[in-house]
């Protein structure tokens, strides 16, 4: 059995990260989420058959180009049984427990690794995996992996090893575990690593691409589609709805979904001329911002009185999660709709 180079495995993964569309999908290692798959997809879990997972699935359905369907184990499995994007493919260009790889969940990935351990991360080589109970990554050098989660960006996204320390403008996973994958060549590879470009956050910021997923919007408009390039529209009512989806340079590049207790009753894709973003859509990475009287923690804390009179700046950004602080002292986690932009 050849193995692959653990470079070759880090390169997939940054690859993928930063030049794909993707979404987590229980159960899915690489698949386009195209035609028969997305049927497939919606019903292969039970995970995927919760209404806010199918409604995911649903509005990434048919894009072009396509999103790519992960889930974390079997971003690695999908890389390692020669996954390419291909969109022709019905997963992407993989075989299905190819190469030697066998088709394990992350817990049996971990128990299969070589040299084990729960110290020295900042030891690692580029292209081990790191674990904890239940999820899987891949580690690409500088103290960041690669990891396809539900959590923060809900797709295939480059976060901080809290082992090797936070880095501002990501968000940190807290691993238990690291070993060498018994399928990749580690010949070559150096402690530590150097995730090269990467090292530094390259998404552009909300306010520079329009309201990204997850971003709470009013919707001011009558109709929806049922795709980003349909012309048949469906009336419906406006009101405060979240961005679930998004396609650049369509028809109807955004689809929404009314929040609770909204009075909207939008589901589909909508013109852009008829979201009006909140002013804390505006809000970036180094925005200086206040506090709105009453606001609370992300978490649902409560926060010292002295804290809604200061002026802060905007230290990390992920989501509707601001991370707000003076100079390099962090002061609180923060909703970025209780922010207020400053100047």
């Amino acid at each position: 059995m050849s193995k692959m180079n653990a470079q070759t495995l880090v390169d997939k993964a940054v690859d993928i990260a930063k030049n794909y569309k993707t979404l987590y999908v229980m159960g899915c290692f690489g698949a386009p989420l195209t035609g028969s798959n997305v049927t497939r997809y919606l019903k292969n879990h039970d995970y995927n058959k919760d209404a806010q997972r199918q409604a995911m699935i649903k509005a990434a359905a048919n894009q072009s180009p396509p999103v790519y369907g992960f889930d974390c184990v079997n971003l690695i499995k999908g890389i390692l049984w020669g996954w390419r994007g291909d969109p022709s493919k019905t997963y992407g260009g993989a075989g299905y427990a190819v190469n030697g790889v066998p088709d394990v969940g992350a817990d049996g990935m971990i128990k299969k690794c070589l040299e084990v351990s729960t110290t020295g991360w900042a030891s690692m080589l580029p292209g081990e995996a790191v674990w904890c109970s239940g999820h899987i990554g891949i580690y690409i050098g500088n103290g960041l992996a690669v990891e396809c989660s539900p959590r923060w960006e809900n797709k295939v996204q480059i976060t901080a090893v809290a082992g090797c320390g936070k880095k501002a403008g990501y968000n940190t996973r807290t691993w238990t575990k690291h070993g060498k994958l018994p399928w990749v060549d580690y010949t070559g590879a150096v402690a530590g690593g150097d995730a090269g470009e990467v090292s530094k956050p390259t998404q552009p910021t909300e306010s520079a691409q329009g309201p990204a997923v997850g971003a709470v919007v009013t919707f001011t408009g009558s109709r929806h589609y049922v795709s980003s390039g349909s012309t048949n529209a469906k009336s419906c009512k406006p009101g405060e709805a979240r961005v679930t989806a998004v396609a650049k340079g369509a028809r109807h590049p955004y689809h929404l979904i009314k929040t609770t207790g909204s009075s909207s009753t939008v589901y589909g894709w909508v013109d852009a001329a008829d979201i009006a973003v909140e002013a804390s859509a505006a809000i970036a990475k180094g925005s200086t911002v206040k506090v709105k009287a009453g606001a609370k923690t992300y978490t649902g804390g409560g926060l010292a009185s002295f804290v809604y009179a200061n002026t802060y700046t905007v230290l990390e950004l992920s989501g509707d999660r601001a991370v707000i602080g003076q100079g390099k002292a962090v002061t609180a986690a923060i909703n970025i709709k209780d922010l207020t932009l400053v100047g």
